[in-house]
């Protein structure tokens, strides 16, 4: 079985490069699905509260022969919670739900920069204080733009340890990945295959086919490449065997750079834009 890297956050922790997605996955099927990736090699679970799913995931890490330490956890907070109290109550509920103490990670799930009057920055000072209590072993954002990220660092001093965006090769996200990565915050990239949408394009196609692998494993192995997180998601064993061995060939400078240079800019974007999402669950 393939290693998969691990990568320093800027808190000193090591996090997987590669991991598993469970967004979308329905919550009677989450232990499950879960089980299958864990036993296919995978030590990095994403999930989120907005997911519905945490219980799922908590229950397939309880049910492996596997301890609470050789799996990176991470989730988010409901767009809903982003109020301290209620980011507090919304944690506790997430721990309980995975059956831990702890979780390796938790984000900020959107900034939300039009609601709750833009402040997404006291929501950041209670996971600092999570962080602090040492139940969120590292903590970081998603979908935060260049601005955001400047204003976290400003107002509190504390520099997320990632930020996680969508980032494919329709959309390459540059300016919050080089704005992350000017600050010393890793990228993961939600999304990495554009739900699918790559995986007939001519470029990735022809290039796989001189590799000798799947659009799929070109696709995620120039993530890897140019030092992106990525946690595809999949139901089927196969494809799960199949996204996790990508360490066992690289791609040329050449190959990078011609998926790369298929970058759509806005067009290419699967997700909601961060400046505009206001999105609050009932």
């Amino acid at each position: 079985m393939a290693t998969v890297p691990n990568l320093t956050l800027n808190d000193g922790n090591s996090i997987p490069q590669l991991g598993f997605g469970v967004f979308q996955v329905p919550p009677e099927d989450t232990a499950r699905i879960t089980g299958l990736a864990l036993d296919a090699g995978y030590r990095h679970i994403d999930t989120a509260q907005m997911y519905g799913n945490e219980k799922g995931v908590g229950e397939a890490l309880a049910a492996s022969d596997l301890s609470r330490d050789d799996v990176f956890v991470t989730s988010k907070l409901n767009n809903g919670f982003h109020e301290p109290d209620a980011a507090r109550k919304s944690f506790d509920e997430t721990l309980a739900a995975l059956g831990s103490d702890h979780v390796d990670l938790f984000l900020i799930h959107w900034p939300l920069p039009t609601r709750y009057d833009g402040d997404f920055v006291s929501t950041w000072k209670t996971l600092i204080e999570f962080q602090e209590q040492g139940r969120a072993r590292s903590i970081g954002v998603s979908n935060f733009q260049p601005a955001h990220l400047e204003r976290l660092a400003q107002e509190t001093g504390v520099v997320p340890a990632v930020n996680q965006i969508e980032v494919h090769p329709y959309l390459g996200n540059e300016a919050a990945r080089a704005a992350s990565h000017d600050a010393g915050i890793l990228v993961e990239a939600w999304s990495p295959i554009a739900q699918g949408g790559v995986l007939k394009d001519e470029t990735i196609a022809a290039i796989a086919e001189k590799v000798g692998r799947t659009p799929a494993q070109v696709t995620l192995r120039w993530h890897v490449q140019r030092g992106d997180i990525i946690f595809p998601k999949s139901s089927s064993p196969e494809r799960m065997a199949e996204n996790f061995a990508i360490f066992d060939f690289e791609l040329d400078e050449e190959q990078v750079a011609a998926i790369t240079a298929l970058d759509q800019g806005e067009k290419g974007r699967t997700g909601p834009n961060p400046d505009e999402f206001d999105y609050i669950p009932d």
